[in-house]
């Protein structure tokens, strides 16, 4: 059968019935993709002509039409959803998405962007950087656009998109007081994360305006785990005149203060009030369901997929500001692990 003309990713994925990306995974011989589905797909797009015609265009155009994303790892819940965000935005585009992973290695990281660079990705995407302004320096001579998804390690020159950390921890702080907290406590992360300062500050500069103290005492850090910020917690918690209520740096540290607080005989939200960030799947499951700043993670990966196919065709994408930085704000759920202090 004679092939279709200018026959896309598109046709062959509506042709198999698969989506986009299995398709491009099949293309490329992935081990992700069962052998038998494969070689239906890499079937259907020889019978169609895909593969000359493809290769064709990637003469042409010198573009492969593959964006490389790298997340920290594929067992993270926040980034499946990124990554979702993402691949919509690609595959409309008529893109498809390679993953890798950095394993949180500044290394790795730089060494898994620089092997996706070499593999003639039209662009990569990295989430949560752990190398961030370095990119500059690393990647100076590479032809190659980079956008970065909630960078741990900005710098004006780079092109990012990330939650309005700041902002979340502020919405915190409104919350506790609006309660009538006033003994607060934070438990952060203990790797010097962009992200975790962030938090911190809008936290802490949201209660002053509200005329409250944020202790140095009260203030501990993790490591961003469950079992790092239950070894945190335990000293604040055993406390004379410990804090009535604590806003932890994301998700799993607040469940880790939370089975600490159970440990050591302190009921959530009666006696301790407790406020996490991220809004990952299991905060509305918990035996105490958790208040959380929600990141609006597929959205940011939406718009992180914007950016790079703005930079793609050479558009400004500086705010009114003239930065390289897009913010999104977060939105706090009130659930039940916080409640007015003990009288």
């Amino acid at each position: 059968m004679q092939g279709m003309p200018g026959v896309s990713i598109k046709d062959i994925a509506r042709i198999a019935g698969v989506s986009h990306s299995t398709v491009s995974r099949a293309l490329r011989s992935s081990p992700l993709i069962p052998e038998k589905t494969r070689q239906r797909i890499q079937r259907i797009a020889e019978k169609h002509g895909y593969s000359a015609d493809a290769v064709a265009r990637s003469l042409t155009t010198r573009k492969t039409l593959t964006i490389g994303v790298v997340v920290t790892s594929i067992a993270d819940p926040f980034n499946s959803d990124v990554v979702d965000g993402i691949e919509d935005v690609a595959n409309k585009a008529g893109y498809s998405v390679v993953l890798a992973t950095s394993q949180a290695d500044p290394e790795r990281e730089l060494a898994v962007v620089r092997t996706l660079c070499e593999r003639r990705m039209d662009g990569v995407l990295v989430a949560s950087s752990r190398v961030g302004a370095l990119y500059t320096e690393h990647f100076a001579n590479l032809e190659i656009p980079l956008v970065l998804l909630n960078n741990q390690h900005p710098a004006d020159v780079v092109h990012s998109v990330t939650i309005d950390n700041r902002d979340g921890g502020a919405q915190v702080a409104e919350h506790l007081a609006s309660l009538g907290h006033t003994k607060v406590g934070y438990v952060g992360d203990r790797l010097g994360l962009h992200s975790d300062r962030e938090r911190y500050e809008g936290f802490r500069d949201a209660l002053r305006s509200r005329g409250i103290r944020l202790l140095k005492e009260f203030v501990v850090r993790g490591d961003g785990k469950l079992q790092g910020a239950r070894e945190a917690a335990a000293p604040l918690l055993q406390k004379t005149g410990r804090p009535t209520a604590i806003f932890c740096y994301n998700d799993m540290s607040a469940l880790g203060v939370m089975e600490e607080a159970e440990r050591c005989g302190i009921e959530v939200p009666r006696q301790l009030s407790i406020c996490g960030f991220d809004g990952l799947f299991f905060a509305p499951f918990l035996k105490i369901p958790l208040t959380t700043v929600h990141q609006p993670r597929t959205e940011i990966g939406r718009q992180a997929m914007e950016m790079l196919l703005s930079r793609l065709r050479a558009e400004d994408v500086r705010n009114a500001q003239g930065q390289n930085t897009v913010k999104i704000k977060g939105r706090l759920v009130v659930r039940g692990s916080t409640a007015p202090p003990p009288a």
